[in-house]
Parts: structure tokens; sequence; C-alpha cells
């Protein structure tokens, strides 16, 4: 099934695993990615819920961004490799 997701999210993935230098990753750095892409996701939808009583398109931007956000972090977070989480917080 990993595989299967991987192969699905390898666009994400293949952006952030690139490169062959040396990299450090911290015990937690995933675990945090992994909450962050979570707190995104509810204030997307948080957003998407207060905002679509209004009936103004304009809430659709933040929506889709915070999405955006939550979906990466959280296929890295999930699938990617330590590179890849390494790359994200910018540890090399």
């Amino acid at each position: 099934m990993k595989t299967l997701l991987r192969r699905l999210f390898s666009p994400i993935l293949n952006i952030f695993e690139a490169g062959d230098g040396p990299y450090s990753v911290k015990p937690l750095s995933r675990k945090i990615l992994i909450i962050i892409g979570v707190l995104f996701l509810g204030l997307a939808s948080i957003v998407a819920y207060l905002a679509f009583d209004m009936g103004d398109a304009g809430f659709m931007i933040p929506v889709v961004v915070f999405c955006i956000v939550s979906l990466v972090t959280l296929v890295v977070g999930f699938l990617g490799t330590d590179r890849a989480v390494a790359k994200i917080w910018g540890n090399r």
C-alpha cells in the first residue's frame, strides 16, 4: 500500500527527495511535520465551514492554500524519506 501511495504522490516526493548531499534529521521532526499538517487541515476546514455561509467565493483562496500546505506536509511526513523531511526543515 505504501509503495502505491508513494508512486501516486511521486511528483511531490521527488521535489523533496532529490539530491545526494549530507542531511540530518532530528527524531521528532517527522512527528512535528505530521502535527503541522493536521493543524493546517483543521484550519482549512474551519475557514471553509465558517465562510461557506457568507456566499463569497473569496474564502476559497485561504482554504486552497491551507489544503495544499497540509497535503504536502502530510505526504512528506507519512510517505517521505528522511532526506525529504530534512529538506522541509532545511537541515543539511
